[in-house]
């Protein structure tokens, strides 16, 4: 059975057509006009128990919409939603025990109290006695690298300070499925990586089911297998990122340092030449013709040093998420 399941899931919203200015407001005051807005239109797909999948699309494409649909804090206009086996718009305690839905640019921690006071308190809230609460948070804590931190005041702590002690306050009920909506956003590379190892191994230790949205790709290439591509709205892939990524780059990128500068002619039959600079030469080579490829320019030319690497997949899924469609 899988934990979230989307059936031909929409939302749109009604939006108001007012032109500036006095005139524009009144016109409208007199002859309200409105234009039906498609938010998502028509998602589907399944989300097996424990799997990790990245849900990617530019701006306004729908992401934290789904989101706050797949978490019950808005109803959809149409389709069929149901995560851990509940219908999340119902917002039933037995559903809400289940989730968690982390949002990078909210927080839900008490500004001028420590974290520990405002963990106690979501403990009460979830039921959770005082002294499982104080074993989880000793758990989660050092799985975050957080000590100190949780006896001062927010206000006092660094951005990743922070964001790691959100994901403490989200995970303290230890839900079965994880909505998380840019949870590195603003950190730097460093807490960026801690939080990446933490929910790696959140999911391996509690099988949690996640599903993340991001715009740093390190994330999702470092944590989600499958990825959900969204644009305008609709979903136009589903599936592993490894095949996304071989098909959007039928070609390797192969960088040479030779020994000696050679002309283009005498490079040209091992594959098309993407760049030239003195001694510095980057081919690009099917993956199919590869291996025999680098034997062949290794016996024939004066080969210093070899690279053979993959485009960057963030500029892959960047160009694709821009045009909304696989060729």
């Amino acid at each position: 059975m899988a934990m979230i399941s989307v059936e031909g899931l929409s939302k749109t919203y009604r939006v108001a057509n007012k032109q500036p200015g006095l005139v524009g407001t009144l016109r409208h005051a007199l002859r309200r006009q409105t234009t039906d807005v498609a938010a998502v239109a028509d998602v589907s797909f399944r989300i097996e128990p424990g799997e990790m999948v990245g849900f990617l699309g530019g701006n306004g494409a729908g992401k934290t919409t789904t989101l706050k649909m797949l978490s019950g804090l808005i109803h959809p206009s149409a389709g069929r939603v149901e995560v851990a086996g509940h219908t999340p718009q119902r917002r039933q305690a037995p559903f809400l025990r289940q989730i968690t839905l982390v949002m990078g640019q909210k927080q839900q921690l008490l500004w001028d109290l420590p974290p520990r006071d405002s963990l106690r308190l979501n403990a009460a809230v979830y039921g959770i006695d005082d002294r499982e609460a104080e074993r989880r948070i000793g758990e989660l804590a050092a799985m975050l690298e957080l000590g100190d931190e949780l006896n001062r005041p927010v206000r006092k702590l660094s951005l990743g300070e922070r964001m790691k002690a959100e994901l403490l306050a989200a995970l303290l009920h230890r839900p079965a499925v994880l909505f998380l909506d840019e949870p590195t956003l603003g950190l730097d590379v460093n807490a960026q990586a801690r939080v990446r190892q933490f929910l790696a191994e959140y999911n391996q230790r509690f099988g949690a089911t996640v599903l993340l949205t991001s715009h740093y790709m390190a994330d999702i290439t470092a944590l989600c297998p499958r990825v959900l591509l969204i644009h305008q709205g609709r979903l136009f892939y589903d599936g592993s990122l490894a095949a996304l990524s071989a098909r959007l780059a039928p070609c390797r990128e192969v960088r040479l340092e030779l020994t000696t500068i050679l002309p283009a002619s005498s490079l040209e039959r091992f594959g098309t030449i993407e760049a030239l600079e003195g001694r510095t030469v980057r081919l690009l080579i099917r993956r199919d013709q590869l291996t025999a490829r680098v034997g062949e320019l290794l016996a024939a030319l004066p080969v210093a040093d070899l690279e053979v690497r993959d485009p960057p997949i963030d500029e892959l899924i960047g160009t694709l998420l821009q045009q909304g469609v696989i060729g």
